[in-house]
């Protein structure tokens, strides 16, 4: 099962789901579950949930395959606690998808580390997607802390803490 997660942020996020939408449309893709937050956009053949309970969220982590979510650092670090496989599509300003580019600078930093599979062009989701399905991560205690520490610095150094 892929588990899609675009957070809670009130700006639509429809890029991403109209990518999912195709991919399931040309059976790239099966077993989807969306938690689409307020982009009231519905994928045709996944089955959609605006907001989803944080105990059920942490279930539906534990059970997929790999997670496809937007820049937030919640949503990618609860998956790579659950060693998960995290996709990273950022929220983008300049496409009104957010108020700024803080999804894009932490994807950035969090592909230096190599804990992440980002995509920065929607069209590279299924190469993404297949990669995903080739690479399994493995759990560490030590992530949580690294990502942590990597995310508070850059936050330092672009004044947002």
């Amino acid at each position: 099962m892929i588990l899609v997660s675009l957070g809670t942020h009130e700006r639509p996020f429809y890029r991403l789901l109209k990518e999912i939408e195709k991919l399931l449309s040309e059976k790239k893709i099966e077993d989807v579950i969306i938690q689409s937050g307020y982009t009231t956009y519905k994928v045709k053949g996944a089955k959609c949930c605006d907001f989803i309970e944080f105990e059920k969220m942490q279930k539906l982590l534990k059970d997929c395959d790999f997670l496809i979510t937007h820049g937030g650092v919640g949503s990618i670090t609860d998956a790579l606690n659950y060693g998960k496989t995290t996709i990273v599509v950022p929220r983008r300003k300049e496409l009104n998808e957010h108020s700024d580019n803080h999804q894009l600078q932490i994807t950035k930093e969090m592909e230096k580390t190599g804990m992440i599979i980002p995509v920065y062009d929607i069209k590279d989701l299924e190469y993404a997607i297949e990669k995903a399905k080739k690479l399994k991560i493995k759990k560490s205690e030590r992530k949580e802390s690294r990502i942590f520490e990597i995310i508070g610095k850059k936050l330092k150094e672009w004044g947002k803490i």
